[in-house]
């Protein structure tokens, strides 16, 4: 069984592919449990080498259609579409945003399509689809209204997932995919990076900047869960979702302050670094319009974990990722 993976370089992609590998299989698109026999990562970027023989990298622009078309090949039977540009990133730059997290959708499902069988896409969206006026908590049945590009393009990318699964060119599933805390990493140009950073930095002793207040609420899922969702949704049957193929998932409500005092528990003998306050009205505007709790009796119904509270994503990134990101900082990033 071939499994490509867009954006195989990035933070998910790199979990995506350790996790697929480790379990050696998947359920291909006749219900069958198949060995996973080749992985390949696709990025405009270079990857950090996993050593197993099953993988594959390539790197390429994602609206190449040359580029594509070798990617996705005859024997592919699943993708998994992890690649965008960020949000705050295709805020600055309109065109870029749309060629990558538009085009570039639309010919990974164009290239799906021409192949002599059905494949499998999954298609991460984000909780940035929902804006203007939002109840206290977003559910199944709230209705999506971007404020930004990136939310705008994420949309349009479900809808195409959807109309290309209903014509039977693809088995389509998208997962509207809460702010991810605690990525490992630095700090990019997604409005949601504080999420990280402000936990991530303080923990490996150095200082963080938030560039929201500290009463900013966010719907947060840890990177461990988010993994388990994309797998778990790949694996279910196309029956179980039903009439729509794209599904909200749960994450849990914090605020910017509850975030330092998570970190400020875990302190014990560490040298803890400090979070400096320094307002970015832009970015202060684009988290504002994002839901600050999701709920999905949906995806609880269908078997999607969650997570439990705020400090378990922060003990996860301990006791997974602490070391790996100090490793980083000391090979002087």
């Amino acid at each position: 069984m071939k499994i490509v993976i867009t954006g195989g370089a990035g933070f998910l992609g790199q979990r995506l592919a350790a996790r697929l590998l480790e379990r050696g299989k998947a359920v291909d698109g006749e219900g069958k449990t198949r060995d996973i026999s080749e992985l390949v990562l696709f990025d405009i970027a270079p990857a950090v080498p996993l050593a197993d023989k099953r993988l594959c990298y390539i790197s390429g622009d994602i609206t190449d259609p040359e580029t594509v078309r070798t990617l996705i090949d005859e024997n592919t039977d699943s993708i998994f579409h992890l690649a965008a540009v960020v949000s705050a990133q295709a805020e600055e730059d309109f065109d870029l945003g749309y060629r990558i997290n538009l085009d570039g959708t639309r010919l990974v499902l164009e290239t799906a399509r021409a192949l002599p069988h059905l494949p499998k896409v999954i298609f991460t969206s984000s909780i940035a689809t929902y804006g203007g006026t939002l109840p206290d908590v977003v559910t199944d049945e709230t209705a999506q209204l971007p404020q930004t590009s990136y939310g705008c393009a994420k949309v349009m990318g479900e809808y195409l997932v959807q109309d290309y699964s209903r014509k039977g060119f693809i088995d389509g599933r998208s997962l509207r995919l809460p702010t991810i805390s605690v990525r490992t990493g630095l700090p990019n140009k997604a409005a949601s990076t504080w999420a990280s950073s402000i936990i991530r930095e303080p923990l490996c002793g150095r200082d963080a900047i938030c560039p929201v207040s500290a009463e900013t609420q966010m719907a947060c899922m840890s990177p461990a869960k988010v993994i388990d969702a994309l797998i778990h949704a790949h694996d279910l049957p196309a029956s179980a979702f039903g009439m729509s193929r794209s599904l909200l998932l749960t994450g849990i409500s914090v605020s910017a302050r509850e975030m330092a005092a998570a970190v400020d528990r875990q302190r014990r003998n560490r040298s803890i670094g400090s979070i400096h306050w320094e307002a970015d009205p832009a970015i202060q505007k684009i988290v504002n319009g994002w839901p600050k709790a999701t709920r999905s009796a949906r995806a609880d119904a269908l078997g999607f974990a969650k997570d439990e509270s705020l400090d378990e994503m922060v003990l996860g990134f301990i006791r997974a990722d602490l070391d790996n990101q100090l490793k980083l900082y000391d090979a002087g990033v």
